[in-house]
């Protein structure tokens, strides 16, 4: 496989998308221009454009919206099924797409059964790899996808991979690969951005986490040094802010002139401040999300570089326990600001 690959994916995992838009026919697409029918014929005819290396098969993913029938379930599989075979054909009629590798893309919502069928049906197909759809947002339980994600990786060949989309956070990532899937999107450092965060969680697994925690975040300790006015600041600002980031706009950083994260090599650490990027977020200057998107880009792919080494060391569980440990302050963070909140 190369370094990197141009791969064509059909939403913005940053943005939702209005559901119940699919037919027999055509998937909605959405994008700033509003709503798009797309066929395969049109769906093609843009690949053949494009050239991209892997193509996301057209599908019925319109079923994470957590009130999804086993009969609209059906009807996803069924759709999707006959887009890959429309796909497939018009590929093999494409000499500029004879290279392109077809992603499958596995649906079916919550319904177990739904699910297996499509991930057997699609694996009996000529496809180069393996997208687990619907699994994005909170509408489906936790155990549930996970319950999912073991059943459906069971039934994939070994040899071609297994991508998922709308699955960022670092713990949600190392669930996710102890399940067998291979590849994720990178739009978890991109939203952290726009909420004007940092990531600044540890990633370095040793034999002494909490100590590691506290050398990259250069505090004295990050799940409980929050004071009650931080915790509403943080808690007003954005309810998806996890322990994974800090919230830079908070006043407490606007005298804090060290790095967003003590050792990070990325241009925003090594020339300029925590408060500094304070001053651009709280001043609305463009520069601010281009300095966060270099530092958090560099962070998360860095957090990627780790779980290949801990996997080829055979450590993947001692960096999920260095995960999980902080991924468990988000919950006690959330938990503060509701009590915080109730004494009011």
């Amino acid at each position: 496989m190369p370094d990197s690959v141009l791969y064509c994916s059909l939403h913005d995992p940053g943005t939702p998308c209005p559901f119940g838009y699919n037919n027999n026919k055509s998937v909605s697409i959405w994008g700033y221009g509003g709503r798009v029918e797309m066929t395969t014929s049109k769906f093609m005819n843009m690949q053949r454009a494009f050239k991209p290396d892997w193509i996301q098969c057209l599908s019925d993913g319109d079923t994470i919206s957590g009130e999804t029938s086993r009969k609209r379930a059906k009807k996803s599989v069924d759709r999707s099924l006959s887009f890959l075979d429309e796909c497939i054909q018009l590929q093999e009629k494409s000499p500029e797409l004879q290279s392109s590798v077809m992603i499958g893309v596995i649906e079916g919502g919550d319904v177990l059964e739904e699910r297996l069928r499509s991930a057997r049906e699609t694996a009996k197909r000529p496809v180069g790899g393996f997208l687990l759809d619907g699994f994005q947002g909170l509408a489906m339980a936790k155990e549930t996808k996970l319950k999912l994600m073991d059943s459906v990786t069971a039934e994939l060949p070994e040899d071609k991979p297994r991508l998922i989309h709308g699955i960022g956070k670092p713990d949600e990532v190392l669930e996710c690969i102890e399940r067998g899937v291979d590849i994720f999107e990178s739009f978890f450092p991109y939203q952290v951005t726009e909420r004007g965060c940092a990531l600044s969680f540890s990633y370095n697994y040793n034999p002494d986490p909490e100590a590691t925690v506290i050398k990259q975040n250069g505090i004295q300790d990050t799940g409980k040094s929050h004071t009650e006015k931080d915790i509403n600041e943080t808690s007003k600002a954005d309810p998806e802010i996890t322990s994974f980031e800090i919230f830079l706009k908070e006043k407490r950083y606007r005298d804090d002139f060290g790095p967003l994260v003590h050792g990070c090599t990325c241009y925003c650490c090594q020339n300029h401040s925590r408060a500094y990027v304070h001053h651009l977020l709280v001043t609305n200057e463009l520069l601010a999300g281009v300095l966060l998107m270099m530092h958090n880009f560099q962070h998360y792919f860095s957090f990627f570089h780790s779980i290949r080494d801990a996997l080829r060391d055979d450590r993947l569980d001692q960096l999920k326990e260095l995960i999980f440990r902080q991924a468990c302050e988000t919950q006690e963070m959330h938990s503060q600001a509701s009590e915080c909140r109730g004494r009011r």
